[in-house]
């Protein structure tokens, strides 16, 4: 049977999330490097923030071709920019004077994806790095990481905006989040939902 899928957040019509979206406008812009098979994938996260965050900007690829308009609009920037990545170089973005008013690149995708993507874009290495400190728990129970300190990069655009402005309500994007991973959970044959439900 043909699935009916809602045309603005493109989740099926039995999982639509529009009548839940509350949009924010943050001072901070959000660029996403989003891997190519991110894309279609029926538990991405870059969908949701997308419709709770309007100014959000998708850029789909891999190598330094695929980005070259977003680095050449990052040389145009007058605003600070700021890497997204935990690394040896990286800092925590709670224990440094970073202004809410600046860009944050994330890279969406899976670990070694998104290691992938870092390798090919060397250019990625000229902004300054940060991470979030430790502490911060996913709620993104339907989908599997190979790391324990994993967070979807819907939660962790939320947590570092929350950060950089203490005074901005993140609770839209955590709220449709959640309902986003709650409606993905219900609409799993039962046994399946029961290996979620249950699941810490």
């Amino acid at each position: 049977m043909t699935r009916h899928y809602c045309p603005t957040c493109r989740y099926p019509l039995d999982t639509c999330l529009c009548a839940h979206v509350q949009p924010i406008y943050p001072q901070t812009q959000l660029l996403i490097l989003q891997h190519p098979s991110e894309v279609e994938h029926k538990k991405n996260s870059v969908r949701v923030l997308s419709l709770v965050v309007p100014d959000t900007q998708v850029y789909v690829g891999e190598t330094q071709d695929d980005f070259a308009v977003l680095q050449s609009e990052l040389a145009r920037c007058d605003k600070p920019i700021y890497l997204v990545y935990p690394s040896q170089q990286s800092v925590s973005v709670e224990t440094q004077p970073i202004p809410a008013d600046c860009v944050l690149l994330l890279i969406d995708g899976t670990w070694r994806k998104a290691f992938k993507i870092l390798q090919l874009n060397p250019w990625l290495a000229q902004y300054p790095a940060v991470h979030l400190a430790e502490g911060y728990e996913s709620r993104y129970k339907i989908r599997k990481s190979s790391r324990s300190d994993s967070l979807s990069t819907q939660e962790a655009s939320a947590y570092m905006l929350s950060a950089l402005d203490a005074g901005l309500d993140i609770q839209p994007l955590i709220e449709v989040f959640e309902l986003m991973v709650d409606l993905r959970i219900k609409a799993m044959p039962p046994d399946v939902q029961l290996r979620y439900l249950t699941s810490k």
